[in-house]
């Protein structure tokens, strides 16, 4: 999904939609369609895009397609799956966090500092301690704000995090 046409075919799908190969070109105009259609096949072999309907149309096979399901995987099945299946999920979180920018950008008006809008990349060097306790920090500072209802005086407000180590351990 890293190729800028899969990623933007991805995106047309966000939100639950389902599209025909045609409304996809339709909405990506600039695409040839040749390049288009060998991206949609190289998704739907990756598994990330499914093919939900097919019905004929004027002696042609039209496709409706979907994202593959993002629902929430529990501890044991995400222990079981492979590493590829792992790339697939983390890819679909990124396109949706992309989804969720796209449309704050859209807005007539925006502005990012009163919005309070940010991403960074911070490297931290922690024991396995001090790491376990600065999660425990950041939920319960989340957690206390989650109960809160909507009214009018408050905005939602989405907090995304992602936490990984590097792959080696410092020695």
């Amino acid at each position: 999904m890293l190729h800028p046409v899969r990623f933007r075919i991805v995106q047309c799908l966000l939100g639950g939609e389902e599209r025909t190969v045609q409304e996809i070109s339709s909405a990506l105009s600039d695409i040839p369609q040749a390049t288009l259609y060998r991206h949609i096949n190289k998704l739907i072999d990756g598994g990330l895009v499914k093919v939900v309907q097919q019905r004929q149309v004027r002696g042609t096979l039209e496709k409706v397609l979907s994202l593959q399901s993002t629902k929430a995987v529990s501890q044991e099945e995400l222990a079981l799956m492979s590493r590829d299946e792992h790339m697939r999920v983390f890819m679909m979180f990124l396109a949706s966090l992309v989804d969720d920018y796209d449309r704050y950008l859209q807005q007539e008006e925006f502005d990012l500092l009163q919005d309070g809008v940010s991403f960074r990349k911070a490297t931290l060097y922690l024991s396995d301690e001090e790491f376990k306790e600065m999660v425990k920090t950041i939920r319960q500072v989340i957690e206390s704000s989650m109960s809160n209802q909507p009214r009018e005086s408050r905005r939602k407000r989405v907090f995304t995090n992602i936490i990984m180590p590097d792959g080696k351990k410092e020695g």
